[in-house]
């Protein structure tokens, strides 16, 4: 949310340059997104005082990005000898990434209540920050042993090492 500081006094070439800036430097991809930003610039010069509105950006996600991160969560999971479902995975995963949402159980505790990356959710910035807190769960000390059970905590890291090693950047 924004509002104009009308306590600034702007001289009319300071308020063109301002505009000039805002709708030369910075343009809508074509024309007529272009006209619609120019639109939304003058709006905000024209505000009153104490008159506000609300700005919402997105940063788009990078596809081969995304696609590299699935790529690295379907090979845990193809590796790994805990879950059969791939959505638990994620989920857990998410959860040892603390990308959660602490709430009320059932039985009255506080649990954690993993939270979307779907596109419409998490942006490009956000989305390489979990990557990077899921790597640095999965290379941590609990998640190979639980993930293969069957194995000490060393063999179970040298697994969970060879299956990381393509997906280090």
């Amino acid at each position: 949310m924004i509002m104009r500081d009308r306590s600034v006094a702007l001289t009319p070439a300071e308020m063109e340059a301002g505009k000039k800036v805002l709708t030369e430097v910075l343009r809508g991809i074509d024309e007529k997104n272009h006209k619609r930003w120019r639109r939304v610039v003058n709006t905000w010069f024209e505000l009153e005082e104490g008159e506000i509105t609300t700005v919402d950006t997105r940063h788009p996600r990078s596809g081969p990005f995304h696609r590299f991160h699935m790529a690295l969560e379907q090979a845990v999971f193809n590796g790994q000898e805990r879950f059969r479902d791939f959505d638990r995975f994620r989920d857990w995963l998410k959860i040892g990434a603390s990308h959660v949402e602490w709430v009320p159980g059932a039985k009255g505790g506080i649990v954690p209540l993993p939270k979307s990356i779907s596109y419409a959710e998490l942006e490009e910035q956000e989305m390489r920050e979990l990557h990077e807190k899921m790597m640095e769960f999965l290379h941590g000390d609990h998640a190979a042993p639980y993930l293969w059970k069957h194995l000490d905590a060393e063999e179970a890291g040298t697994m969970m090492s060879s299956i990381l090693s393509g997906f280090e950047k």
